[in-house]
């Protein structure tokens, strides 16, 4: 049974969803993913028993590729079939054919009007993100979605940046799962993830094949590439104090907003203006508010921090309370926000700009957000919730009233 010890990210999520995008790195598991996925829909109880989806559509950049990657790959749809519900593959018309009369049909996205015509009630498109003609292969694909109750699409793909990938993933109707390659890592050949870490991590090619992270900069941002490689260290000194910033979500299920948690530090010194220190990311995704609560008390005693400080302007009296339920003995402050994200964010992008900035290893999804973050605001999907947390413990630590009981809305 696949979902038994499959990873979190080859999961489908939850809810009324119309697009799966499963994002990451070179051999996360995400052709796993997609084989298990159209099993699932085009499965029934038993071998002969109708599933969810009868008509199927494999689509890959090629031919030659949905037919040996997603078909008959080590990890296709043949490779992941027991015996007795493996479906028969009849080259002719480049169909698979399952016991139960489900077929599984499969296109090129290089020629988009051969999608004219067929109609689905399950897709599943693999490495999008190198398709040429993605938008226009796209557009047809999801004309032909009409069938069933619930017609779905499952996208596997390495990112690469660009209108189309960006486009899907803004789209309300789209949920994501993400994983770096090293998720993988007991499916993939001994030394490997080591190698290719040791060869490409903090560059953009690893940050978007290892890492799979969507890596694009939003025109006139606050942290531009150059920013964030310079701050990029490997571990932090000493620090003076540490803090942890915390911005809660809305609401707490799991299509919430994360719960941005950031623990940062600073480190004073006698010949120069203090340094800020990122030395944690310990965001979470769709979490109760008793969970982030955990995860953020359980980050501030893994750090030894100072303080912990979170943003009010939602949750208001509510967070203390939550945070106290966990820890009743916790240093804490609030914050509250009265100008806009980027004009909080602006004079912490500049400490970067004076070299007054670092980060240890392993902040990816935190810097990938940063990169989409502009004067005219977060130009990413969603909420900038790491971003928020970062900002608030950089006005803690080094640009915020720090002796004053509470912070005062002076930025």
């Amino acid at each position: 049974m696949f979902d038994f010890w499959a990873l979190p990210h080859q999961l489908p999520p939850a809810g009324d969803w119309r697009t799966w995008v499963v994002m990451g790195g070179r051999g996360a598991g995400k052709t796993r993913a997609g084989a298990e996925w159209v099993r699932a829909m085009v499965e029934g109880a038993r071998p002969a028993s109708p599933g969810r989806a009868r008509r199927v559509a494999l689509v890959a950049q090629t031919i030659d590729q949905a037919r040996e990657v997603m078909v008959f790959g080590d990890s296709g749809i043949m490779a992941c079939c027991p015996p007795d519900r493996r479906p028969s593959w009849l080259a002719g018309r480049g169909v698979l054919r399952w016991p139960n009369g489900a077929e599984a049909t499969i296109f090129s996205a290089h020629d988009p009007e051969a999608l004219r015509g067929p109609q689905f009630d399950a897709i599943w498109a693999d490495e999008v993100a190198k398709w040429r003609l993605a938008q226009e292969a796209w557009d047809m694909l999801m004309m032909g979605l009409r069938l069933g109750d619930s017609p779905r699409a499952c996208v596997t793909t390495t990112p690469r940046g660009g209108a189309f990938l960006r486009g899907l993933l803004a789209q309300d109707s789209t949920v994501m799962t993400h994983a770096p390659t090293r998720a993988n890592r007991a499916n993939l050949a001994p030394g490997f993830v080591e190698a290719v870490e040791e060869r490409y991590a903090g560059t953009h090619l690893g940050r978007q094949e290892i890492e799979g992270l969507l890596v694009e900069e939003a025109e006139g941002s606050l942290w531009p590439d150059r920013l964030i490689q310079l701050a990029r260290t490997q571990i932090a000194p000493a620090l003076d104090r540490i803090v942890v910033a915390v911005d809660p979500p809305v609401t707490g299920h799991a299509g919430s907003d994360a719960c941005g948690i950031i623990v940062a530090g600073v480190q004073r010194r006698a010949d120069g203006p203090p340094h800020f220190w990122v030395i944690e990311d310990a965001t979470v995704q769709g979490a109760s508010p008793n969970t982030w609560a955990k995860a953020a008390i359980a980050a501030f005693h893994r750090h030894g921090a100072d303080r912990l400080v979170a943003e009010v302007n939602q949750g208001g009296a509510l967070v203390e309370s939550v945070l106290r339920q966990v820890d009743p003995n916790i240093p804490y402050r609030a914050v509250r926000a009265t100008t806009g994200k980027a004009a909080r964010a602006e004079p912490v992008s500049a400490l970067y700009e004076q070299g007054r900035a670092s980060h240890v290893a392993g902040l990816d999804l935190l810097e990938a957000q940063m990169a989409l973050m502009t004067l005219q605001g977060f130009k990413g999907r969603g909420s900038p919730d790491r971003v928020d947390a970062l900002v608030w413990a950089a006005h803690e630590l080094i640009l915020g009233p720090v002796a004053q009981p509470k912070i005062r809305s002076l930025f």
